[in-house]
């Protein structure tokens, strides 16, 4: 027996019901029976010879990068684009995706939150305003398809067989990490070349890469040349960390610059933002937040000047002049990759490269020794490639 989307092989995960058994491995999207074929979803294609439009041009480190991506993939290669935060790895896809849009072949985006897939969209459409971009993901699913479709990697169900090219934006993230069902969905939603984007590719990338079995490159230096923000680790009790907080977010207000303070747990953010509400105009956003993306313009328009937030916001969302504050750093849901998403919220703006990430413990955990040491890693990397 094998399910032929999953390509779960288990017994124990096939049901028997009124003569046919069906796979529970993936169940949540829609019941399919024992060898049951998937048929190609039918989308439009269309050719189109454009160039994306840019409010500024490529650095040189980042041309290469654009450079060497396409040559692997038009080589039938699967790539890794393994880039620190904010070195621009959306703007580094744009020359592969308008390779395959010329050849008349299928792009696809796909990313594991809700709210990078909004980003990046909206992202999409500035930079190729004569193309249909369109979003699927949760309260996104009227339209489902364009000439550039971005979805999460749970809707990847939609497109068996679908995309000659499928970017995955941030591969190491949650929950698309580890979870065979959603990677067996994607490599079905494939049939060319995938490019996967990453500032903390995890061991299993890195094997395929010493495996030969996918194409490296890597970039470093973010696009305005100032070095990643390589967080003030401040090991202290609790109720410091709480006084230090106040004081941080009234301070950045001041400096007329905006704050997100991250937390471990929901009824952490939950009585901090009270608090905070009481210096600075302070909002929260978890997973369980219903009005997430009204917030987030909110903080967007600067109508906020804290906004409190879990690891939800720890990827793809970029705002001129935050500085970032986690709290509770040492809590085990913080892992290295996540801090160092957090703190590459930092210091993305041309206008203002420069800023403060501030990680504040009761003692300095594995996850952040390696977060700084890997954020220092990076920069001397850049510096030593400099002085060549």
């Amino acid at each position: 027996m094998k399910c032929n989307r999953c390509q779960n092989e288990d017994p124990k995960l096939f049901a028997y019901d009124h003569g046919v058994y069906y796979c529970r491995k993936c169940i949540d999207f829609s019941r399919l029976e024992v060898n049951e074929k998937i048929k190609p979803v039918k989308l439009m294609h269309k050719t189109w010879k454009g160039k994306p439009k840019l409010d500024y041009e490529l650095t040189a480190s980042q041309k290469l990068a654009s450079h060497d991506v396409y040559k692997h993939l038009s080589n039938g290669k699967d790539v890794i684009l393994y880039a620190s935060t904010g070195a621009g790895k959306t703007e580094i896809c744009f020359e592969s995706i308008c390779g395959y849009l010329a050849q008349g072949k299928k792009v696809g985006f796909a990313i594991s939150r809700r709210q990078v897939v909004l980003e990046i969209a909206t992202r999409l459409r500035k930079a190729f305003p004569e193309l249909s971009i369109c979003e699927v993901a949760q309260g996104y699913t009227q339209i489902t398809d364009a000439d550039i479709i971005v979805c999460t990697t749970h809707q990847l169900y939609r497109y068996p067989y679908a995309f000659d090219l499928l970017i995955l934006d941030e591969l190491d993230a949650f929950p698309f990490a580890g979870n065979e069902v959603l990677q067996a969905i994607a490599n079905q939603a494939c049939v060319g070349q995938k490019l996967m984007l990453s500032a903390t590719p995890d061991e299993e990338s890195m094997r395929l890469v010493e495996e030969k079995k996918t194409e490296l490159v890597c970039l470093f230096e973010r696009p305005h040349k100032h070095p990643l923000i390589v967080p003030k680790v401040i090991q202290v009790s609790v109720f410091l960390q709480v006084l230090i907080v106040i004081y941080e977010c009234i301070k950045f207000c001041r400096d007329n610059k905006q704050t997100l303070v991250f937390v471990p747990r929901k009824r952490d953010g939950t009585w901090l933002k009270m608090i905070l509400n009481l210096f600075v105009k302070t909002s929260l956003v978890h997973s369980s937040t219903e009005n997430k993306d009204e917030i987030l313009d909110c903080f967007r328009n600067k109508e906020l000047e804290v906004l409190v937030c879990t690891t939800l916001l720890e990827r793809g969302i970029t705002i001129p002049s935050v500085q970032v504050v986690v709290f509770k750093g040492n809590h085990s849901v913080f892992t290295t990759a996540s801090l160092i998403q957090i703190f590459g919220r930092v210091g993305r703006s041309f206008k203002d490269p420069k800023g403060e990430g501030i990680c504040l413990c009761q003692f300095s955990s594995q996850s952040i020794k390696d977060c700084v040491y890997q954020i220092s890693k990076m920069n001397d990397t850049v510096y030593a490639a400099t002085k060549k």
